[in-house]
């Protein structure tokens, strides 16, 4: 029982888990409050399979959640399609403005680098490829290449 317990501690001190935005002026609020930059991602949670993907190999990897619980702001813009996980009213013209914005072509997966204005700094279409550790350095690498 103790070595059961102590392996949950451990799996949970090891969670490196972000939390994700839905409203985009609060992320731009707290992005200004901490200095840092935003990932905006355009997803099709129960219907775009490159999408789940995208969330569960590179999102959910504990290399990119560290990496971004400590400096991205993110924001998902999700459009959904199944009656049951449909979005509120407001969230839905949230989104739809975000994407009237943003990404006016309706590419999913479709991710974004935004700075603490919300300016376009770099974008990706589709699934990464490459993997979780490669869009980590990725991003790492552009952050850096824009804080100097």
């Amino acid at each position: 029982m103790k070595l059961l317990f102590i392996f949950l501690i451990a799996a949970l001190a090891g969670n490196a888990s972000f939390s994700w935005h839905t409203n985009p002026d609060e992320a731009k609020q707290t992005a200004k409050a901490e200095h840092k930059f935003i990932l905006l991602n355009f997803s099709g949670s129960d219907w775009c399979g490159p999408c789940m993907r995208m969330h569960k190999e590179i999102f959910g990897s504990e290399e990119f959640g560290t990496y971004a619980k400590e400096n991205l702001v993110m924001v998902n813009a999700d459009f959904p399609r199944s009656k049951k996980n449909q979005l509120s009213a407001d969230q839905q013209k949230i989104n739809d403005g975000l994407a009237e914005r943003y990404n006016p072509n309706g590419l999913f997966p479709y991710t974004l680098l935004l700075d603490m204005d919300g300016n376009v700094v770099h974008a990706w279409e589709g699934f990464y490829q490459e993997g979780a550790a490669a869009f980590t350095e990725q991003v790492k690498t552009i952050v850096a290449s824009h804080n100097r």
